[in-house]
């Protein structure tokens, strides 16, 4: 069976990445900076490792988190442990990831679904 691959971008295209095979996380976070960064009520993410992950392209960072220089599209926090990815920066949508924990839900909007079965915690997970 092959590995899955998927690729995504900023808006104008300058920045592209490519992610190999399934993220080893993914979740909903409602923080402040979170909220500050997608300028919406909740930022959906998915983790890869360093393995996993290539772009290219000229971005910025900023606090750890990497935009578009061009267009300043928001894409992605690289670390140590990989890369966390803004999951609207993905090509393909819906992108079938789906969250496996919900974090800073102190600061959820009340107005959300709840996604059932899903663990919600206060602050980081």
């Amino acid at each position: 069976m092959a590995e899955e691959t998927r690729t995504g971008g900023c808006l104008c295209g300058a920045v592209r990445y490519r992610l190999r095979g399934e993220p080893f996380k993914s979740g909903l976070c409602h923080c402040a900076d979170c909220r500050k960064v997608t300028g919406s009520s909740f930022l959906a993410y998915a983790d890869w490792r360093p393995d996993q992950f290539s772009v290219e392209g000229d971005f910025e960072t900023y606090d750890g988190r990497s935009f578009c220089r061009q267009c300043g599209s928001r894409l992605f926090n690289l670390g140590p442990t990989g890369a966390e990815i803004y999951l609207g920066t993905l090509d393909d949508a819906p992108n079938a990831i789906k969250p496996q924990v919900e974090g800073w839900c102190r600061r959820r909007e009340p107005w959300l679904p709840v996604v059932s079965g899903l663990p919600m915690y206060p602050g980081d997970p």
